[in-house]
């Protein structure tokens, strides 16, 4: 009896190691496998010690001159007192002191500081000059682009926990800070309509925002633009509130309406300043969307979890989003071969640093410019305690969702509930938020049927549905543990809707990985075939593609019978309608290009109306 009771403790003690191991992965993946590089400096204890023999110089002190809305600036520094961690803070506005910080009544100050908002970016000091611990001198290299406001730098000792200020540099500015730029193009509401979404430095009593736009080589008219911002206020709790916050300028929408389908247009973004004269952006052009059902080649693109990155090199030792700049390169590269794309949430992982989202809309603003750029809810974006998420985490920094609503548009009812659904040309799809209740007598839940039930198959033959966490299948380390290879809840709901209404694809990001599953019902795989698929449509495709730029994510080392192509890697999907009968899905690496899984669908829209499981009403034999 004795060694039967301890077996029974041992075994015990597994199980609450593997419940706790379990719990540990799912709150590394929900900090997003990595600290914000910008939460790792504690910058409310910065400390005064300015140095008389201390210098720190940036050069140009303007930029922007010839128009370019991004410049590479040299910062030359010295130290009679340098050492390993000192480091180099990118600072916008450029004053950065005291005079500053807001008021400090509930924000949990521990004394009043002489910094109250983390820098842009940093670099530690030696970054280019490994001698510079021993020669006190250093030559770096910042790639800033136009926030609005001027800059300057400042060298702290002390690394990043314990830092201590040495030197501040001169100011440096854009010609016009207050531009226009990064268009955003997405769907409007109707098929005949492209909305473009920008950044400006402009409120609406200092100048007038529109869009100048035609036919390529046409007639040009002009569309006015409506304006929105958000406060500190609107932030629902640190670091936005506190250290992350910065001032996101004016985000401004216009609607381009009546669009003729396929046809090219030009547009560029005006400001008429009160004085009578304009200020301009540069020009950009888009192609028209299909019109609902049209029989015409249509390319999407489609991915989660993308990030940001510095392509000079600042942040370097935090790695937080090693393949984002990849995936954003190649895109940019293959820019002809698509037509739209899918962002599935988790976008700059800004966490409550909001001077990254600008960050993050000039990374991608080469595709989002030129091709419609729709976007998910994801938790980094979303999720915050007491504030509606379903998820009571703190994944958004405080953010709870304020800045992904302003930034960018998306043809919701209601911006604050994050879901939508955008017909293009062969394709209807349903974009579902799981950050909010999807469950069987939810809003959302009636939202997701009216969108899957309101398609018409016989023109939109392909039907998708979408959400940032996996509401379908994943085999990730994590579920594996959990046992439920989904997220908790996640298909108890929606199957059945996917079933009646027969979905071919889900798509899915928060898993850092890529990963296919067979089509399936109710865990059970409803076709042998492994890449091509034809006839009835008896189950939906599951696909993870969640490798967009964040750090990768490790699958269960026993797979379900299920999963048919898994791999860890940064990666995207796409999309091809070739006409009402033929789709065909590619996964591609973001390190190439090149296609690594596939499959196809060929089908009749009779195959679409053939009963299955689950799958139509009930019939009788009446004569």
């Amino acid at each position: 009896m004795e060694g039967f009771f301890g077996n029974c403790f041992n075994m015990i003690l597994l199980m609450l190691c593997f419940t706790n191991l379990s719990i540990a992965f799912a709150q590394s993946h929900m900090n997003g496998f990595g600290e914000q590089p910008l939460a790792k400096i504690a910058i409310h204890k910065t400390v005064l010690a300015l140095h008389s023999s201390a210098s720190i110089i940036a050069v140009p002190f303007v930029l922007g001159t010839k128009g370019e809305d991004t410049q590479l600036v040299t910062v030359e520094l010295e130290s009679p007192i340098p050492s390993v961690d000192d480091w180099v803070g990118v600072f916008s506005p450029a004053n950065f002191n005291s005079a500053t910080c807001p008021d400090t009544d509930g924000i949990g100050w521990v004394e009043e500081p002489y910094i109250c908002t983390a820098p842009i970016k940093y670099k530690y000091a030696n970054y280019s000059n490994r001698n510079y611990a021993k020669t006190g001198k250093a030559i770096l290299k910042f790639q800033l682009i136009n926030q609005r406001a001027d800059f300057s730098f400042a060298l702290f000792s002390g690394g990043l926990s314990d830092p201590r200020l040495v030197a501040i540099s001169n100011s440096i500015s854009f010609a016009n800070p207050k531009a226009p730029v990064y268009p955003r193009l997405a769907l409007g509401k109707s098929w005949g309509e492209m909305t473009v979404t920008w950044t400006s430095g402009y409120d609406i009593n200092e100048a007038v925002p529109f869009v100048e736009w035609g036919p390529k080589g046409g007639k040009k008219t002009r569309s006015h633009a409506g304006t929105l911002t958000f406060n500190r206020n609107s932030m629902c709790g640190e670091p936005a509130r506190t250290v992350g916050w910065r001032d996101p300028g004016f985000i401004h929408t216009s609607f381009l309406k009546e669009l003729w389908p396929n046809f090219r247009y030009t547009y560029k973004l005006g400001h008429m300043l009160s004085n009578g004269s304009y200020v301009w952006s540069k020009k950009y052009s888009f192609k028209a969307s299909p019109y609902p059902g049209q029989n015409s080649l249509q390319r999407v693109i489609i991915f989660g979890d993308m990030g940001k990155a510095e392509r000079d090199g600042s942040n370097e030792y935090a790695d937080y989003q090693p393949g984002s700049l990849n995936t954003t390169d190649q895109l940019v590269k293959d820019l002809e071969n698509y037509d739209i794309v899918f962002h599935i949430g988790d976008m700059p992982y800004a966490n409550g640093y909001i001077s990254q989202w600008d960050q993050f809309t000039a990374q991608v603003q080469e595709i989002s410019s030129t091709v419609p750029y729709m976007i998910a809810s994801g938790n980094h974006e979303r999720d915050w305690p007491n504030t509606g998420s379903f998820y009571d985490t703190p994944d958004s920094g405080g953010e709870c969702g304020v800045p992904a609503e302003t930034m960018y548009y998306f043809p919701a009812e209601n911006r604050a509930k994050f879901w939508y659904k955008a017909d293009y040309g062969l394709f209807r799809f349903c974009i579902a938020d799981s950050e909010h209740d999807w469950r069987e007598g939810s809003e959302q839940y009636k939202f997701i049927e009216h969108c899957l039930a309101t398609v018409d198959r016989k023109h939109q033959p392909w039907l998708i549905f979408s959400a940032h966490r996996p509401l379908g299948y994943s085999s990730n380390l994590w579920y594996g543990m959990e046992g439920s290879f989904e997220e908790p809840m996640g298909r108890e709901s929606l199957q059945k809707l996917w079933q009646k209404y027969k979905v071919d694809i889900g798509f899915y990001g928060h898993v850092h990985n890529y990963e296919r599953v067979c089509p399936i019902y109710q865990n059970q795989c409803v076709n042998e075939e492994k890449h091509h698929y034809s006839g009835t449509v008896n189950g939906t495709i599951h696909v993870v593609v969640g490798g967009g730029g964040s750090h990768l994510s490790d699958f269960t080392p026993s797979p379900p019978i299920w999963s048919l192509y898994r791999d860890v890697d940064y990666g995207f999907g796409k999309l091809t309608a070739f006409n009402h009968s033929y789709l065909l899905f590619e996964y591609k690496k973001s390190s190439d290009g090149e296609v690594y899984d596939s499959f196809t669908i060929s089908r009749d829209y009779r195959d679409v109306l053939a009963c299955v499981h689950d799958g139509c009403e009930k019939t009788t034999l009446a004569t």
